[in-house]
Protein backbone atom coordinates (compact mmCIF):
# COMPACT_ATOMS: atom_id res chain seq x y z
CA UNK A 1 0.00 0.00 0.00
CA UNK A 2 1.40 3.42 -1.01
CA UNK A 3 0.39 6.11 1.41
CA UNK A 4 3.18 8.94 0.55
CA UNK A 5 5.86 10.20 2.38
CA UNK A 6 5.71 8.63 5.87
CA UNK A 7 7.31 11.61 7.66
CA UNK A 8 7.77 15.26 6.77
CA UNK A 9 11.23 17.10 5.41
CA UNK A 10 12.90 19.51 7.53
CA UNK A 11 16.13 21.91 6.85
CA UNK A 12 18.99 21.44 8.11
CA UNK A 13 22.00 23.10 7.57
CA UNK A 14 25.94 21.57 7.59
CA UNK A 15 29.12 22.63 6.36
CA UNK A 16 27.41 26.19 5.27
CA UNK A 17 24.98 23.93 2.93
CA UNK A 18 21.16 23.94 3.68
CA UNK A 19 19.69 19.99 2.94
CA UNK A 20 16.37 18.43 3.89
CA UNK A 21 16.51 15.89 6.47
CA UNK A 22 13.54 13.56 6.89
CA UNK A 23 12.27 13.23 10.39
CA UNK A 24 9.63 10.05 10.69
CA UNK A 25 6.40 10.08 11.60
CA UNK A 26 5.58 7.92 14.86
CA UNK A 27 4.38 4.74 14.40
CA UNK A 28 2.66 2.33 13.28
CA UNK A 29 1.45 3.27 9.89
CA UNK A 30 -1.03 5.15 8.81
CA UNK A 31 -3.71 4.06 7.30
CA UNK A 32 -2.73 0.62 9.47
CA UNK A 33 -0.96 -2.49 7.97
CA UNK A 34 -2.82 -4.76 5.12
CA UNK A 35 -2.47 -7.94 7.04
CA UNK A 36 -4.21 -9.95 4.79
CA UNK A 37 -1.48 -9.17 2.43
CA UNK A 38 1.61 -10.73 5.24
CA UNK A 39 -0.80 -13.47 6.33
CA UNK A 40 1.53 -16.20 4.34
CA UNK A 41 4.85 -14.62 5.22
CA UNK A 42 4.14 -14.32 9.03
CA UNK A 43 2.75 -17.73 9.14
CA UNK A 44 5.94 -19.19 7.65
CA UNK A 45 8.56 -16.81 9.56
CA UNK A 46 6.48 -17.56 13.14
CA UNK A 47 7.21 -21.21 12.22
CA UNK A 48 10.82 -21.10 11.22
CA UNK A 49 11.05 -19.32 14.50
CA UNK A 50 9.52 -21.83 16.49
CA UNK A 51 11.79 -24.56 15.09
CA UNK A 52 14.80 -22.37 15.71
CA UNK A 53 13.63 -21.25 19.60
CA UNK A 54 13.22 -25.84 19.53
CA UNK A 55 16.83 -25.87 18.68
CA UNK A 56 17.92 -27.31 22.02
CA UNK A 57 16.00 -30.18 21.23
CA UNK A 58 18.90 -30.72 18.36
CA UNK A 59 21.79 -29.92 20.97
CA UNK A 60 23.01 -31.57 24.15
CA UNK A 61 23.91 -28.18 24.92
CA UNK A 62 22.56 -25.16 23.39
CA UNK A 63 26.01 -23.18 24.50
CA UNK A 64 27.89 -25.39 22.15
CA UNK A 65 26.03 -24.11 19.23
CA UNK A 66 25.39 -20.40 20.78
CA UNK A 67 28.99 -19.43 21.68
CA UNK A 68 30.33 -19.42 18.24
CA UNK A 69 26.50 -18.32 16.18
CA UNK A 70 26.48 -15.38 18.28
CA UNK A 71 30.23 -14.44 16.93
CA UNK A 72 29.39 -15.82 13.41
CA UNK A 73 26.69 -12.46 13.60
CA UNK A 74 29.28 -10.30 14.96
CA UNK A 75 31.64 -10.70 11.85
CA UNK A 76 28.84 -10.99 9.33
CA UNK A 77 27.34 -7.52 10.92
CA UNK A 78 30.66 -5.86 11.50
CA UNK A 79 31.43 -7.36 7.34
CA UNK A 80 28.13 -5.27 6.70
CA UNK A 81 30.26 -2.10 8.20
CA UNK A 82 33.58 -2.51 5.81
CA UNK A 83 35.49 -4.67 8.15
CA UNK A 84 37.51 -7.62 6.93
CA UNK A 85 37.77 -9.27 10.19
CA UNK A 86 37.17 -13.98 9.78
CA UNK A 87 35.50 -15.88 12.61
CA UNK A 88 38.80 -17.62 12.66
CA UNK A 89 40.54 -14.27 13.28
CA UNK A 90 37.98 -13.28 15.91
CA UNK A 91 38.46 -16.49 17.62
CA UNK A 92 42.23 -15.84 17.79
CA UNK A 93 42.18 -12.50 18.71
CA UNK A 94 40.14 -13.80 21.89
CA UNK A 95 43.03 -16.12 22.94
CA UNK A 96 45.06 -13.04 22.68
CA UNK A 97 46.66 -14.23 19.03
CA UNK A 98 47.83 -12.44 16.22
CA UNK A 99 44.83 -11.96 13.96
CA UNK A 100 45.43 -11.50 10.45
CA UNK A 101 43.54 -8.71 9.58
CA UNK A 102 44.20 -5.10 10.93
CA UNK A 103 43.50 -4.97 14.61
CA UNK A 104 41.04 -2.07 14.79
CA UNK A 105 38.46 -4.64 12.38
CA UNK A 106 38.67 -7.97 14.92
CA UNK A 107 38.35 -5.20 17.88
CA UNK A 108 34.95 -3.81 16.44
CA UNK A 109 33.80 -7.62 15.88
CA UNK A 110 35.37 -8.17 19.47
CA UNK A 111 32.90 -5.22 20.70
CA UNK A 112 29.77 -6.02 18.82
CA UNK A 113 29.88 -9.74 20.75
CA UNK A 114 30.45 -7.78 24.34
CA UNK A 115 27.73 -5.44 23.29
CA UNK A 116 24.90 -8.34 22.72
CA UNK A 117 26.21 -9.94 25.92
CA UNK A 118 25.60 -7.16 27.85
CA UNK A 119 22.02 -6.73 25.85
CA UNK A 120 20.99 -10.36 26.81
CA UNK A 121 22.31 -9.58 30.74
CA UNK A 122 20.46 -6.24 30.94
CA UNK A 123 17.32 -8.54 29.67
CA UNK A 124 17.84 -11.25 31.79
CA UNK A 125 17.76 -8.18 34.98
CA UNK A 126 14.56 -6.87 33.75
CA UNK A 127 15.78 -4.24 31.83
CA UNK A 128 13.01 -3.29 28.99
CA UNK A 129 14.16 -2.29 25.57
CA UNK A 130 14.40 1.44 25.47
CA UNK A 131 16.62 4.46 24.91
CA UNK A 132 18.92 3.76 27.90
CA UNK A 133 19.06 0.23 27.10
CA UNK A 134 20.43 1.40 23.45
CA UNK A 135 22.79 3.83 24.91
CA UNK A 136 24.68 1.21 27.01
CA UNK A 137 24.90 -1.37 24.07
CA UNK A 138 26.51 1.44 22.07
CA UNK A 139 28.80 2.42 24.80
CA UNK A 140 30.02 -1.10 24.69
CA UNK A 141 30.04 -1.27 20.87
CA UNK A 142 32.14 1.54 20.44
CA UNK A 143 34.46 1.05 23.82
CA UNK A 144 37.34 0.24 21.57
CA UNK A 145 39.31 0.96 18.02
CA UNK A 146 37.33 2.39 14.98
CA UNK A 147 34.63 5.00 16.28
CA UNK A 148 35.79 4.93 19.46
CA UNK A 149 35.93 9.15 19.27
CA UNK A 150 32.49 9.37 18.21
CA UNK A 151 30.37 9.81 21.40
CA UNK A 152 30.09 6.05 22.81
CA UNK A 153 26.63 5.51 24.44
CA UNK A 154 25.31 9.68 23.57
CA UNK A 155 23.01 10.15 21.18
CA UNK A 156 24.26 12.51 18.54
CA UNK A 157 24.65 16.09 18.58
CA UNK A 158 24.92 16.67 15.48
CA UNK A 159 24.06 15.73 11.82
CA UNK A 160 24.50 12.77 10.53
CA UNK A 161 23.79 10.89 6.90
CA UNK A 162 24.18 8.27 4.78
CA UNK A 163 26.60 7.52 1.80
CA UNK A 164 28.17 10.86 0.46
CA UNK A 165 30.91 12.56 1.40
CA UNK A 166 28.53 15.48 2.89
CA UNK A 167 24.72 15.90 3.28
CA UNK A 168 24.52 17.91 0.26
CA UNK A 169 25.69 14.66 -1.81
CA UNK A 170 24.01 11.73 0.46
CA UNK A 171 21.83 9.21 -0.16
CA UNK A 172 19.90 9.87 3.02
CA UNK A 173 19.65 12.85 5.65
CA UNK A 174 18.90 11.68 9.02
CA UNK A 175 16.52 13.96 11.04
CA UNK A 176 18.15 17.06 12.79
CA UNK A 177 19.74 16.38 15.98
CA UNK A 178 17.37 18.22 18.02
CA UNK A 179 14.77 15.92 16.87
CA UNK A 180 16.13 12.45 18.07
CA UNK A 181 15.01 12.54 21.62
CA UNK A 182 11.36 13.69 20.15
CA UNK A 183 11.73 10.78 17.83
CA UNK A 184 13.39 7.82 19.98
CA UNK A 185 10.21 7.95 22.78
CA UNK A 186 7.44 7.33 20.71
CA UNK A 187 9.59 4.07 19.44
CA UNK A 188 10.13 3.28 22.74
CA UNK A 189 6.32 3.80 23.31
CA UNK A 190 5.31 1.43 19.97
CA UNK A 191 7.71 -1.21 21.25
CA UNK A 192 5.67 -1.39 24.42
CA UNK A 193 2.17 -1.25 23.41
CA UNK A 194 0.64 -4.56 23.66
CA UNK A 195 -3.13 -2.87 22.56
CA UNK A 196 -1.55 -2.32 18.55
CA UNK A 197 -2.57 -5.56 17.57
CA UNK A 198 0.43 -6.44 15.47
CA UNK A 199 2.62 -9.71 16.20
CA UNK A 200 6.08 -9.13 17.36
CA UNK A 201 7.24 -9.77 14.06
CA UNK A 202 5.63 -7.26 11.98
CA UNK A 203 6.63 -5.02 15.41
CA UNK A 204 10.14 -5.85 14.77
CA UNK A 205 10.26 -5.20 11.15
CA UNK A 206 8.88 -1.61 11.49
CA UNK A 207 11.12 -0.50 14.42
CA UNK A 208 14.77 -1.44 12.72
CA UNK A 209 13.53 1.03 9.66
CA UNK A 210 12.17 3.46 12.22
CA UNK A 211 15.73 3.22 14.06
CA UNK A 212 17.22 3.46 11.02
CA UNK A 213 15.29 6.44 9.81
CA UNK A 214 16.54 8.18 13.26
CA UNK A 215 20.08 7.20 13.06
CA UNK A 216 20.34 8.39 16.64
CA UNK A 217 24.02 7.88 16.93
CA UNK A 218 27.23 9.17 15.18
CA UNK A 219 28.11 5.75 14.35
CA UNK A 220 27.52 1.90 14.41
CA UNK A 221 23.49 2.76 13.76
CA UNK A 222 23.39 -0.45 11.82
CA UNK A 223 24.96 -2.28 14.32
CA UNK A 224 22.45 -1.49 17.09
CA UNK A 225 19.57 -1.58 14.73
CA UNK A 226 20.73 -5.33 13.89
CA UNK A 227 21.00 -6.25 17.65
CA UNK A 228 17.57 -4.06 18.01
CA UNK A 229 15.93 -6.99 16.27
CA UNK A 230 17.39 -9.95 17.93
CA UNK A 231 16.80 -8.49 21.26
CA UNK A 232 13.46 -7.71 20.85
CA UNK A 233 12.36 -10.95 20.16
CA UNK A 234 14.17 -11.99 23.31
CA UNK A 235 12.40 -9.67 25.30
CA UNK A 236 9.09 -10.48 23.55
CA UNK A 237 9.79 -13.81 24.32
CA UNK A 238 9.84 -15.06 20.73
CA UNK A 239 12.99 -16.59 21.45
CA UNK A 240 14.63 -18.27 24.30
CA UNK A 241 18.05 -17.29 23.09
CA UNK A 242 19.55 -14.69 20.95
CA UNK A 243 19.94 -17.40 17.89
CA UNK A 244 18.00 -15.31 15.16
CA UNK A 245 20.17 -12.99 13.04
CA UNK A 246 19.39 -11.40 9.93
CA UNK A 247 23.09 -10.29 9.09
CA UNK A 248 23.74 -12.68 6.05
CA UNK A 249 20.28 -12.53 4.64
CA UNK A 250 20.80 -8.30 4.57
CA UNK A 251 24.68 -8.46 3.32
CA UNK A 252 23.17 -10.75 0.78
CA UNK A 253 20.62 -8.70 -0.06
CA UNK A 254 22.10 -5.31 0.37
CA UNK A 255 20.85 -3.56 -2.84
CA UNK A 256 17.22 -4.41 -2.26
CA UNK A 257 17.71 -3.67 1.81
CA UNK A 258 18.44 -0.48 1.46
CA UNK A 259 15.99 0.64 -1.92
CA UNK A 260 13.27 -0.68 0.60
CA UNK A 261 14.04 1.22 2.86
CA UNK A 262 13.37 4.17 0.65
CA UNK A 263 10.30 3.24 -0.34
CA UNK A 264 9.08 3.16 3.63
CA UNK A 265 10.04 6.81 4.07
CA UNK A 266 9.08 8.04 0.79
CA UNK A 267 6.15 6.17 -0.72
CA UNK A 268 5.11 4.24 2.96
CA UNK A 269 4.96 1.02 1.38
CA UNK A 270 5.76 -0.78 4.49
CA UNK A 271 3.74 -3.91 3.29
CA UNK A 272 7.20 -4.90 0.95
CA UNK A 273 9.44 -3.86 3.21
CA UNK A 274 7.49 -6.27 6.48
CA UNK A 275 7.43 -8.77 3.76
CA UNK A 276 10.98 -8.79 2.60
CA UNK A 277 12.03 -8.74 6.40
CA UNK A 278 9.93 -11.89 7.25
CA UNK A 279 11.26 -13.81 4.44
CA UNK A 280 14.86 -13.11 5.43
CA UNK A 281 13.45 -14.54 9.19
CA UNK A 282 12.02 -17.53 7.10
CA UNK A 283 15.91 -18.17 5.68
CA UNK A 284 17.58 -17.15 8.31
CA UNK A 285 15.94 -19.45 10.88
CA UNK A 286 15.83 -22.21 8.95
CA UNK A 287 19.72 -22.10 7.94
CA UNK A 288 20.07 -21.63 11.46
CA UNK A 289 18.51 -24.91 12.51
CA UNK A 290 19.77 -26.60 9.34
CA UNK A 291 23.56 -25.75 10.60
CA UNK A 292 22.47 -27.11 13.99
CA UNK A 293 21.70 -30.22 12.56
CA UNK A 294 24.74 -30.15 10.69
CA UNK A 295 27.00 -29.54 13.36
CA UNK A 296 25.05 -32.60 15.79
CA UNK A 297 25.91 -34.87 13.03
CA UNK A 298 29.62 -34.12 12.19
CA UNK A 299 30.35 -34.42 15.99
CA UNK A 300 28.95 -37.87 16.30
CA UNK A 301 30.36 -38.97 12.83
CA UNK A 302 33.52 -37.36 14.37
CA UNK A 303 33.36 -39.26 17.71
CA UNK A 304 32.60 -43.03 15.39
CA UNK A 305 35.97 -42.44 13.76
CA UNK A 306 37.60 -41.34 16.65
CA UNK A 307 36.40 -44.44 18.79
CA UNK A 308 38.13 -46.44 15.79
CA UNK A 309 41.14 -45.54 17.30
CA UNK A 310 41.06 -48.44 20.34
CA UNK A 311 42.90 -47.69 23.10
CA UNK A 312 44.22 -43.92 22.00
CA UNK A 313 40.17 -43.28 21.73
CA UNK A 314 39.73 -41.89 25.10
CA UNK A 315 42.08 -39.31 25.66
CA UNK A 316 41.25 -38.09 22.17
CA UNK A 317 37.28 -38.08 22.47
CA UNK A 318 37.90 -35.91 25.73
CA UNK A 319 39.88 -33.41 23.37
CA UNK A 320 37.48 -33.64 20.50
CA UNK A 321 34.35 -32.81 23.36
CA UNK A 322 36.73 -29.66 24.50
CA UNK A 323 36.84 -28.53 20.91
CA UNK A 324 33.09 -28.59 20.78
CA UNK A 325 33.10 -26.06 23.39
CA UNK A 326 35.38 -24.02 21.87
CA UNK A 327 36.25 -24.59 18.25
CA UNK A 328 39.34 -22.90 18.27
CA UNK A 329 42.11 -23.39 21.64
CA UNK A 330 45.39 -23.75 22.16
CA UNK A 331 47.01 -26.52 23.76
CA UNK A 332 47.12 -25.22 27.61
CA UNK A 333 43.19 -24.25 27.68
CA UNK A 334 42.64 -27.86 26.19
CA UNK A 335 44.59 -29.27 28.76
CA UNK A 336 42.81 -27.21 31.26
CA UNK A 337 39.22 -27.85 30.13
CA UNK A 338 39.96 -31.69 30.23
CA UNK A 339 42.20 -32.41 33.01
CA UNK A 340 44.43 -34.41 31.20
CA UNK A 341 48.47 -33.29 31.31
CA UNK A 342 50.27 -31.28 28.34
CA UNK A 343 51.61 -34.17 27.07
CA UNK A 344 48.69 -36.39 26.28
CA UNK A 345 46.84 -33.59 24.86
CA UNK A 346 49.44 -32.94 22.44
CA UNK A 347 49.72 -36.48 21.65
CA UNK A 348 45.62 -36.40 21.67
CA UNK A 349 45.43 -33.88 19.26
CA UNK A 350 48.71 -35.24 16.72
CA UNK A 351 45.80 -38.06 16.54
CA UNK A 352 43.10 -35.94 15.60
CA UNK A 353 45.09 -33.52 12.83
CA UNK A 354 45.97 -37.26 11.48
CA UNK A 355 42.16 -37.75 10.89
CA UNK A 356 41.78 -34.72 9.66
CA UNK A 357 39.33 -33.40 12.08
CA UNK A 358 41.80 -30.84 13.90
CA UNK A 359 43.87 -28.37 11.28
CA UNK A 360 46.34 -25.58 13.33
CA UNK A 361 46.42 -21.91 12.44
CA UNK A 362 49.32 -20.60 13.32
CA UNK A 363 52.32 -22.47 10.91
CA UNK A 364 54.13 -22.30 14.74
CA UNK A 365 56.05 -25.10 16.26
CA UNK A 366 55.45 -23.16 19.41
CA UNK A 367 52.55 -21.92 21.02
CA UNK A 368 50.38 -23.40 18.65
CA UNK A 369 46.48 -23.06 18.23
CA UNK A 370 44.60 -25.47 16.85
CA UNK A 371 40.66 -25.29 15.02
CA UNK A 372 37.87 -27.94 14.83
CA UNK A 373 37.99 -28.26 11.07
CA UNK A 374 34.25 -28.89 10.58
CA UNK A 375 32.70 -27.06 12.72
CA UNK A 376 34.50 -23.62 12.25
CA UNK A 377 34.01 -24.50 8.31
CA UNK A 378 30.10 -24.87 8.91
CA UNK A 379 29.98 -21.86 11.03
CA UNK A 380 31.98 -19.62 8.36
CA UNK A 381 29.73 -20.10 5.30
CA UNK A 382 29.01 -17.26 4.30
CA UNK A 383 31.63 -14.98 6.59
Amino acid sequence: MQRGLSGRFEPATFGGETVRAFVPDPLPPKPPLDLSQLQQPLERASLAVGRLDSVSTLLPDTAIFLYTYVRKEAVLSSQIEGTQSSLSDLLLFELEEAPGVPIDDVTEVSNYVDALELGMTRLGEGFPISSRLLREIHAVLLSRGRGSEREPGEFRRSQNWVGGTRPGNAIYVAPPHEEVGASMGPLEQFLHDEEDGLPVLIKAALAHVQFESIHPFLDGNGRVGRLLVTLYLCASGVLCEPLLYLSLYLKQQRDEYYRLLTVCRTEGDWERWVAFFLEGVSVTADDAVNTARALVGGFSDDAMRIQGLGRKAGSVLRVHEALRLRPVAALPEVATRTGLSFPSVASAMEELMALGIVRELTGKKRNRVFAYSTYLDLLSEGV
